[in-house]
């Protein structure tokens, strides 16, 4: 996370929303991740969706595991709830403060490392329970905080930096949660701020679970054993007061594209990933249609983005476990706790 507070200092003319808020009232500290990380395109794209539709700072809990995507809560929204959960657990983290406050804007950032291999199985209950949150993936394909090992995300075939080569197939997050009976699921580029902002915005609104899916490249990552930057190398030959690492800045990587168009974009690393947006007149609501449409663009290569699938009617987890319209942090002590004669009762049913 990062501790540095940017400077206090606002345009006089810089635009306000109904709230009377300008941009910088939804920013946070100081991002301490690569020049040119895909993850900070995703944290602009989250302060202009949070101001565009005048959501209070304060109204909204903001929560992540482990990993480089899992900084990312602390660069926007200084003003709002937050947490790190640990490794993967971050679903349970949102579930267990949804139940006691359901008046709250929920919003998760995690990995495809910290979603897909660790976290799941939380990721699954969160969507089977419909639970009323936003959840992004930062999906980079790789553990970049650990140095470029390969995620489960990774496509076969592809190549990791010192020349390895993935021979596992993939967990595709849209198909998977698509498949999983998923009530928002999208995919974005972080390179693509006109298409992201409103799949956060939409995503936000949703009652319900929504997920989208946000391709996010690593910049670099240096740590392999035939590097001379690599910590085993460091340890093993030198000696210094203390550890410092250098990452040369690269622009961020942007794409503009119109719907049902595919264009290819490269890489810091030289290679091309092909995206294309959903074709003008997709039905977003046909669960199977949308899994043959992915499946389809994925043997060809491409990756689709936009709005993939979307259902409105189905009940999210306060609906189904018919909760207190009053948020349990806000009921007092002797409705939460209705006493050991009422709770004897209640044990008598599972006896």
């Amino acid at each position: 996370m990062s501790f540095m507070r940017k400077p206090d200092v606002v345009h006089s003319r810089a635009p306000k929303n109904d709230l009377g808020l300008t941009r910088r009232d939804y920013e946070g500290g100081m991002s301490t991740l690569c020049a040119g990380c895909g993850h900070d395109a995703i944290t602009a794209a989250i302060i202009e969706s949070f101001w565009s539709l005048n959501v209070e700072p304060h109204r909204v809990v903001k929560m992540s595991g482990i990993g480089c995507s899992s900084k990312t809560p602390a660069y926007f929204l200084s003003d709002a709830h937050g947490i790190n959960s640990v490794h993967g657990r971050m679903p349970s983290i949102a579930a267990g403060a949804n139940a006691a406050n359901r008046d709250l804007h929920y919003i998760g950032v995690s990995g495809d490392g910290d979603s897909l291999s660790i976290g799941y199985g939380q990721l699954a209950h969160a969507l089977r329970r419909n639970l009323n949150m936003l959840y992004i993936i930062e999906n980079n394909g790789v553990y970049g905080l650990t140095k470029g090992q390969f995620s489960a995300s990774a496509d076969l075939g592809t190549k990791a930096k010192k020349g390895d080569i993935n021979e596992q197939p993939p967990i595709d997050p849209v198909i998977a949660c698509i498949a999983m009976g998923g009530t928002f699921v999208a995919r974005g580029f972080s390179g693509d701020k006109a298409q992201l902002v409103p799949l956060i915005q939409a995503g936000l609104k949703h009652k319900g679970f929504a997920l989208i899916d946000v391709l996010s490249p690593c910049v670099t990552f240096n740590d392999h054993e035939d590097s001379t930057k690599s910590y085993a190398h460091t340890r093993q030959f030198y000696h210094p007061a203390i550890h410092a690492d250098f990452i040369a800045p690269a622009e961020p990587i942007r794409a503009a594209y119109e719907k049902g168009e595919a264009m290819e974009v490269e890489l810091f690393d030289g290679s091309f990933i092909r995206l294309r947006k959903v074709r003008e007149g997709y039905d977003p609501t046909d669960r199977s249609k949308a899994l043959t449409y992915l499946n389809e663009y994925m043997a060809k290569g491409e990756i689709i983005t936009g709005l993939m699938y979307w259902e409105k009617s189905t009940p999210d987890l306060h609906s189904i476990a018919r909760t207190s319209e009053t948020p349990l942090s806000k009921l007092d002590y002797g409705r939460l706790s209705p006493g050991a004669g009422k709770l004897a009762k209640i044990q008598e049913r599972y006896r």
